[in-house]
Formats: structure tokens, sequence, C-alpha cells
């Protein structure tokens, strides 16, 4: 290829959420992710809420698209699978999230054919978040 792409690195993955407020307190509170910067975008009629483990230079992040006068529910669409977070205790994890209503449409245990452990969350929106088990 004619590119040099040994600097590319990846920035971020966008959803689109209904509740702005919601979604940042479910990764603040739940997956403990720090918002590291929102902005409304008026003539747009759109805000972008980034979120994340550390700083946007050294640390991929998630971008919340709010979209003001969406209506109704996002369809999340089959092509979109996942995304992955990882925590030294799942299980406590899972326990306490669910203790506050969080979706957990699969529990903690081994992955199939494999020995890793994972859990499958929701948030507000009905996006998958894998948690994998990892000190």
């Amino acid at each position: 290829m004619a590119v040099d792409t040994s600097k590319f690195r990846f920035l971020h993955t966008m959803i689109r959420v209904r509740d702005l407020d919601k979604s940042i307190d479910f990764y603040s509170r739940f997956l403990g992710m720090k918002l590291l910067r929102r902005t409304d975008f008026p003539a747009g009629k759109f805000t972008l809420a980034f979120l994340g483990y550390g700083d946007e230079e050294t640390h991929t992040v998630v971008e919340l698209t709010h979209n003001w006068e969406q209506e109704e529910d996002y369809d999340i669409g089959t092509g979109f699978g996942h995304l992955a977070i990882a925590t030294p205790d799942i299980y406590g994890a899972c326990e306490a999230m669910e203790k506050e209503g969080v979706k957990i449409p699969r529990p903690p245990g081994p992955m199939k054919n494999g020995t890793r452990i994972i859990a499958f969350i929701e948030d507000p929106d009905g996006y998958k978040i894998e948690l994998v088990e990892r000190d």
C-alpha cells in the first residue's frame, strides 16, 4: 500500500443514544468511564459526548451522539456487535450492576468453547457490552 499506516490509531466508536444524560450516567457509574468532553451543536441539533478511561490522545473512547429531535428508539441493526470492557472481577461487577437494574442477557461464565470468563450487559439503548475478566 502506498500510504504509511504505522502512525494510524483507533480513536473512538460512535453510537447514537436517545437520552444522553442517562447514557452518560450508565457509562460513568457502571463502567467507570469519565466524561472527557461534551459539545452541543445547535445548528445541527445534536450533542456529542466522549467518554473513556484516559485522555483521547492515548486511549480509545466512546462517542455518544444525541440527535435532539430523535423521538423513536434507534434500530441497532444486525451489523453492530458489541463494545468490550476488561474487568478484574466480572462476577462482582455483574452482581452490583444487576442490583441497579442493568440488563445482563448473558451472565458471567466461560465463553463457548473456551475458558475466558465473559458476560454481556446492555446500556440504556440496548447496545451490548461484553465484559471480559482480566487482571
